[in-house]
């Protein structure tokens, strides 16, 4: 099934947070934050002003973005889960860090 939001709205999939701490002890599942970065998987066409005309979105899609913890409705789609959130609810896009490039 393909998604398509609506509007202003973007869709996320979270990126799966780290599984030791940097002292090297494992987190178990229950222990675990939910990751704050992910993924941009699909985004609308944008808001509208108050004279109708179309606000493009500066989100693509590939785009690594940071939003905020409780950012977002959660769903599942596909047995995928995902959020949906506003753009405005995106923090800011993660641009060539060394921890990106290192996953890659």
């Amino acid at each position: 099934m393909k998604f398509r939001p609506l509007h202003d709205r973007v869709v996320v999939k979270r990126l799966d947070g780290e599984e030791k701490t940097k002292g090297g002890i494992i987190i178990p599942d229950t222990a675990k934050e939910k990751p704050q970065e992910g993924e941009v998987i699909a985004v609308g066409p944008g808001g509208r002003d108050e004279a109708g005309k179309l606000i493009p979105i500066d989100l693509k899609v590939g785009d690594r973005v940071l939003f905020g913890k409780w950012s977002g409705t959660e769903v599942k789609i596909d047995g995928q889960e995902l959020l949906i959130m506003k753009e405005s609810d995106v923090m800011g896009v993660l641009v060539n860090t060394p921890a990106a490039k290192k996953a890659a």
